[in-house]
């Protein structure tokens, strides 16, 4: 009796347990989820995740709260759903702090962008999908692509590849369609960097500008009639020995100076230089294919096509 009668106080207890989890787990607000559009071509499979509605989560709690507009905020509202897909294991990680660290401000800036990117969501999915297919059947992937598109209201803020498959784009108020594409393209080269395991080869600024030279092409190539980062085809030497000095070094802040260009320096100079050498590489071997250009060292573009000549006539 006494045995029996604890077994039915003890299941008692247990359904009452169980009860009360219950009715916490429902009280408890569910994460925000991104929405993900998925496709795939020739077995390569592609996904593109839109964070508007992690940020509209974001947005009104900092607003309703300034104080919360904080680090953890943002960390458990927008970046932790999304970490895994967007920047787990990146090559590039470093690439990244400031998406995933700086908290963004200036709410009523941000949820205009943020507004625009869940309204126009099927359309933005519809160029990226062209641009990433037309680059997959130039350069095919194994492992597949993730675009993660994040509002800024930074008009400075460069979209980049976090490693293989991993495309961060800082979505601001000055893209357009063929802007978004050509850029996609140009991430597009990267990511296929990471995934055949050349990033390891690139230290000096010279491996940086035939790094971005060969994006560049790419770019060029996946949208040959759209306006995409501006070639200058002249060989200016003065600007040429303001970077000569520099590019056996290894120095990513010069890197930086030199590929975005600004005081002594024309816009975009070390993009415009290394696509320049690597179209010079493929005037002297123009059957080569892009996945073999890809691939080639610094030392074979640079000795192939004989680009240093172009400065001592």
């Amino acid at each position: 009796m006494h045995s029996k009668g604890g077994k039915q106080l003890k299941s008692g207890i247990l359904f009452l347990v169980i009860c009360v989890l219950a009715l916490l787990s429902s009280c408890q607000q569910a994460a925000p989820t991104e929405d993900i559009y998925s496709f795939e071509q020739d077995k390569q499979n592609f996904q593109i995740i839109h964070t508007a509605a992690l940020f509209k989560n974001y947005i009104e709690q900092a607003q309703k709260n300034p104080s919360e507009a904080s680090s953890d905020l943002y960390q458990e509202t927008v970046i932790q759903p999304i970490y895994d897909e967007c920047f787990k294991k990146g090559e590039y990680i470093y690439m990244a702090d400031a998406t995933l660290y700086d908290a963004p401000t200036r709410l009523t800036e941000l949820k205009i962008i943020n507004d625009f990117l869940a309204t126009n969501q099927t359309q933005i999915n519809e160029e990226i999908q062209e641009a990433l297919e037309k680059s997959a059947a130039l350069l095919p992937t194994e492992k597949g692509v993730t675009v993660c598109i994040f509002p800024s209201i930074d008009t400075n803020a460069s979209p980049y590849t976090v490693g293989a498959g991993k495309i961060i784009i800082p979505y601001n108020n000055l893209f357009d369609a063929d802007f978004l594409k050509t850029t996609i393209a140009h991430e597009y080269h990267h990511s296929m960097y990471a995934e055949k395991g050349l990033h390891y080869d690139i230290n000096t600024v010279l491996d940086n500008l035939i790094f971005e030279g060969k994006a560049v092409m790419f770019e060029k190539m996946v949208y040959p009639t759209l306006e995409s980062t501006p070639v200058d085809p002249t060989y200016d030497k003065n600007f040429w020995a303001e970077i000569e000095k520099d590019l056996d070094t290894i120095n990513s802040t010069r890197s930086l100076e030199i590929l975005r260009g600004g005081n002594e320096l024309p816009f975009l100079y070390g993009y415009s230089e290394g696509y320049k050498m690597i179209e010079s590489y493929l005037a002297n071997a123009p059957s080569t294919s892009i996945e073999k250009w890809t691939s080639l060292s610094t030392q074979e573009i640079i000795d192939k096509g004989n680009y240093f000549s172009h400065y001592d006539e």
